[in-house]
């Protein structure tokens, strides 16, 4: 398999990613599965795929989450990074995350498409102290299972809608609509008025259009 980028840079690509996700979920309070969403919709995910050297190498851990959230909240301040003993699950998952992302060259939102980041933090009590290619093994087989389409999706496509169609009627962003049948967001944690503004306008009850609706 040719990779996008030299073995060499490895290293500094799982020490950036590990301090970014450590950073902004313990420091600055963002949940594990918004910290995905935003490292994402920044287009910095993508640029860790391409192999970019200014993104693996160039920038610290807590220089690429402050990239980050600039994309999406602007001016808004961001606290001091806190220097805890050992390494956190959230530091070990950008580790270990890094690595696989490298090893099998999915993009980082069909990985997160089959195991959320919440998910992979959940990993380390497990595998934490294994042999990395433990982990690799763990996460080329979830990922090698068929995703089905989102609720949404499925819902939207028997009523003959397009998204944009239903965007226009519902009110809702199309932005969100994509993101929702893209599982980049989760909509059973979306505002109960946007879920019922598409149902009403798809013509279905809330629930059909959630992914787990008893829980």
């Amino acid at each position: 398999m040719t990779r996008a980028y030299n073995e060499s840079f490895l290293s500094d690509a799982k020490d950036t990613l590990s301090q970014c996700f450590d950073y902004l979920i313990n420091d600055c309070g963002f949940t594990a599965d918004w910290t995905a969403s935003l490292f994402l919709t920044s287009g910095y995910a993508e640029q860790f795929e391409r192999g970019n050297p200014g993104v693996l190498a160039g920038k610290s851990g807590v220089e690429l989450a402050k990239a980050i959230v600039q994309k999406t909240y602007k001016n808004r301040s961001l606290p001091e990074l806190r220097y805890g003993e050992g390494l956190s699950p959230e530091y070990w998952a950008g580790w270990a995350l890094a690595e696989y992302q490298w090893y099998s060259g999915r993009r980082f939102k069909d990985i997160f498409d089959h195991v959320k980041l919440s998910e992979i933090i959940l990993m380390y009590s497990v595998y934490h102290e294994m042999d990395i290619t433990k982990f690799i093994e763990t996460m080329e087989a979830k990922c090698a299972v068929p995703l089905r389409e989102s609720r949404l999706k499925v819902m939207r496509e028997s009523r003959g809608l397009s998204q944009t169609e239903l965007a226009r009627e519902s009110g809702v962003k199309l932005r969100n609509i994509q993101m929702y049948e893209q599982r980049v967001n989760d909509i059973d944690k979306a505002q109960a008025q946007t879920v019922y503004k598409l149902a009403r306008v798809i013509g279905c009850n809330v629930e059909d259009l959630l992914e787990n609706p008893m829980t």
